[in-house]
């Protein structure tokens, strides 16, 4: 038997360290050849690491939230053969940090965790984790659970290291359960407290924040658009080709607008390097679409949307936000972006203060669309109402142009007709 070290991988780009996110195996595992054994992140993208070689995990290299330079020792694995490394006194395995029990941060509602009907049914028995184990779930798992009044340390998990996926959840609601996988009532004294890392994306995300508040001199302009003509086009062009070309969101229609209107300002769609204090105007419009996956807030890139139609547009954008979503977008495809549009959807409000998505200069944020009355010609009428609140970096944005350009968004989304009009 041999040994076979896997390094911390050139990533390229001229990074020289990355930050382990997450491992996959533990001390022990048997694993095969081409399994991914860890996360890793650069400042762009994470990165999934997999084994060139099957064995036996003998040790790791690090803790999750550690930053490991790169050509470092990641992972060794006893292999057949005379593997790629010849045994030297043997790094001691990293073994998990001790961590408190813990439960979920907030107190919950009493569980219903299954339809009422299933009451009658007997309960199954429940085998709640180990004091001190914290079941691995995603945000969105953890929210979902919360919702439901459910405790994940009564969930068992199927994905990689017992991680609770949805799938998990969906076949805990469906059987009957004793009262000892319930949350405590809605009016018990709590006194747990749950302490989360802050680590991979949500660590990244943290930092360009922070970073983006810090040297950009924010200012916000919200105004109020009526899309009742442009709702009616979209669903008509969806009733007439959504079968044939896929169906439209308003997005498409947002970054045309977008799109049409930077033609007039230009220093709108921009970057600023404040180090070296040069603007540089952008010819292609590059457009970030800011998406929410599981692990926190994403930016992958629709690529010159001005040369894209409004089909092609709607495509590559759901196809980039899959990529994100799912932790399969490139580097490629979460960098270069010139202007940023961001939407909660029907979560959207009234109005929001995006942050600036550093170095660009400008993010165009979309509240929700609502049916309200409004003075039409001196007549009350139905109409559906949207809020576009946006945000720009004042030392290169000045107000007066951020308003007119929004007003030119504006202009175009409520005669839609102008979006295609050269």
């Amino acid at each position: 038997m041999g040994t076979h070290v896997i390094k911390m991988p050139d990533i390229g780009e001229g990074i020289a360290q990355v930050e382990l996110v997450e491992w996959f195996v533990k001390v022990g595992d048997v694993i095969s050849e081409d399994q991914v054994v860890a996360d890793v992140m650069t400042d762009k993208a994470t990165v999934e690491i997999p084994s060139p070689v099957s064995g036996k995990v003998l040790a790791l290299g690090g803790q999750p939230g550690e930053v490991m330079a790169v050509g470092s020792e990641l992972i060794r694995i006893e292999v057949e053969g005379s593997g790629n490394h010849v045994d030297t006194p043997q790094a001691k395995p990293v073994e998990p940090a001790p961590v408190q029990a813990q439960a979920p941060a907030r107190a919950e509602p009493p569980a219903q965790t299954a339809p009422q009907a299933a009451s009658c049914r007997a309960a199954a028995p429940i085998v709640p984790r180990e004091a001190g184990t914290k079941p691995l779930a995603s945000p969105a798992v953890r929210k979902r659970a919360l919702d439901a009044g459910i405790e994940l340390r009564y969930v068992h998990g199927s994905g990689p290291a017992g991680r609770i996926l949805h799938e998990d959840l969906d076949a805990f609601i469906s059987k009957p359960h004793s009262s000892a996988g319930q949350a405590p009532g809605g009016y018990a004294k709590r006194s747990d407290s749950e302490q989360v890392p802050v680590i991979g994306l949500r660590r990244k995300i943290a930092q360009r924040m922070q970073d983006a508040k810090r040297r950009v001199a924010h200012f916000s302009y919200v105004e109020e658009i009526d899309v009742t003509a442009l709702e009616a086009l979209r669903q008509q062009l969806n009733a007439k080709h959504g079968e044939s070309r896929g169906k439209l969101t308003l997005l498409p229609f947002l970054v045309r607008a977008m799109v049409v209107a930077l033609r007039d300002f230009p220093q709108i769609n921009a970057t600023y390097d404040d180090e070296a204090q040069v603007i540089t105007r952008h010819g292609a419009v590059h457009v970030g679409i800011a998406t929410q996956g599981d692990n926190g807030l994403m930016v992958p890139v629709l690529r010159h949307a001005e040369a894209g139609s409004l089909w092609g547009n709607a495509s590559e954008i759901a196809r980039v936000a899959n990529a994100a979503r799912n932790n399969k977008a490139s580097r490629e495809e979460l960098t270069g972006s010139t202007i940023t549009l961001t939407s909660l959807g029907a979560l959207g409000g009234i109005v929001s203060t995006p942050v600036v998505n550093t170095p660009e200069v400008a993010i165009v944020g979309v509240n929700r669309m609502v049916e309200r009355p409004v003075v039409v010609d001196g007549q009350i009428v139905v109409r559906k109402m949207m809020n576009l609140s946006s945000s720009f970096d004042h030392r290169v944005v000045d107000g007066m142009d951020a308003a007119l350009f929004i007003q030119a968004v504006r202009g175009l989304l409520e005669q839609p007709a102008c979006l295609f009009v050269e």
